[in-house]
């Protein structure tokens, strides 16, 4: 059946490798285990990725192991002034020496060279960011501390194959947890407050065929006083079993059928509407930021738009109720990869 919920403790992959149940849950149920993967160790792919934002900066901090290379980038983002830096260190040939945790429940993860420390840390209901980026931009550098707190709450976990081969996407989307701390750069000090501004985490680990392009849509606020999220996402793998596709509201998840971006072919920062199979998610979206980036070597190349700007429309509830949003700050991409 679609959007099967998977309630049981099992291992992820059987003894072929490929994936047990296929489905969702709302805690990681499955349990992954690198050495259970019938693929290369170049095919691996495992990254951590943290979003906080609010409705005027924002920054993303990604630690990933993608096999035949790894990929450390740290991202600043002004949506009030409307810039963005990104800057990326690349290193050869990882392949697990990365140590990237195998449970999104716990354990730290962290790389450090002479330019960039940065370190993620996941305790009991809480997480942290930290960094301390050299010569970030313009011969300046960043600095960050981070608490995000991670109440007992619904998350997004999916297991998701492909009907090619031994190719899988284990991947946890824990949105709306309150950011508290600060990020500093060019002797400005951005602050992050509980009460209004939020992180999300995305945990990967898989086997990805070569070619992919995926869409992903993700947001964090207050409504109603409550903490609303939701998560978004297509066009990867066999998703017969399950969507992406998911609201927060107060804690709980509310499941969703199929979402898709309208995007104008021309300019992404034209206004896109979202549209959903089910009628429970129908949106207008008008960007205010694009952070694009593209990569070309050798046989790896990536494409890729993660726009932001603010969100207006309905979303409607498991029970019924109509969540109403007014120029909600989200993000929403498209993203073509070739690794």
């Amino acid at each position: 059946m679609r959007n099967h919920e998977v309630t049981a403790v099992q291992p992820l992959l059987n003894s072929e490798g490929r994936i047990q149940e296929p489905g969702w849950a709302r805690t990681p149920v499955w349990t992954y285990d690198r050495s259970m993967i019938k693929a290369p160790a170049f095919r691996i792919k495992e990254w951590d990725y943290y979003l906080v934002m609010n409705q005027d900066y924002g920054a993303a901090f990604t630690i990933s192991d993608l096999g035949y290379a790894g990929l450390l980038s740290v991202s600043l983002l002004n949506f009030r002034e409307g810039w963005e830096h990104t800057e990326t260190i690349v290193t050869a040939l990882p392949m697990g020496r990365m140590k990237l945790h195998p449970s999104s429940e716990e354990g730290n993860t962290s790389f450090r060279d002479k330019r960039l420390r940065l370190e993620f840390g996941t305790e009991r209901e809480r997480r942290t960011i930290s960094c301390d980026f050299k010569d970030f931009y313009e011969g300046k550098p960043f600095y960050c501390e981070i608490t995000l707190e991670q109440p007992d709450m619904d998350s997004l976990v999916i297991a998701t194959p492909w009907q090619e081969g031994k190719a899988f996407y284990y991947n946890r989307k824990i949105n709306c947890m309150p950011a508290e701390g600060y990020m500093s750069y060019d002797n400005v000090t951005y602050w992050f407050e509980p009460k209004h501004d939020y992180g999300t985490l995305d945990w990967g680990r898989g086997v990805w065929t070569y070619d992919n392009t995926w869409y992903w849509s993700s947001g964090n606020g207050t409504v109603g006083g409550r903490p609303f999220g939701f998560n978004l996402g297509y066009g990867f793998g066999d998703t017969t079993a399950a969507t992406e596709n998911i609201l927060f509201y107060d804690g709980k998840g509310h499941k969703l059928d199929d979402v898709t971006f309208h995007i104008p072919e021309d300019d992404y920062m034209k206004p896109w509407k979202f549209s959903s199979s089910d009628g429970r998610f129908e949106m207008d979206f008008v960007p205010v930021l694009d952070r694009s980036a593209s990569m070309k070597v050798l046989c790896i190349s990536t494409e890729q738009h993660q726009v932001f700007g603010r969100m207006s429309g309905r979303a409607v509830l498991d029970d019924g109720r109509f969540i109403e949003l007014k120029d909600f700050m989200c993000f929403a991409e498209k993203v073509h990869n070739r690794y």
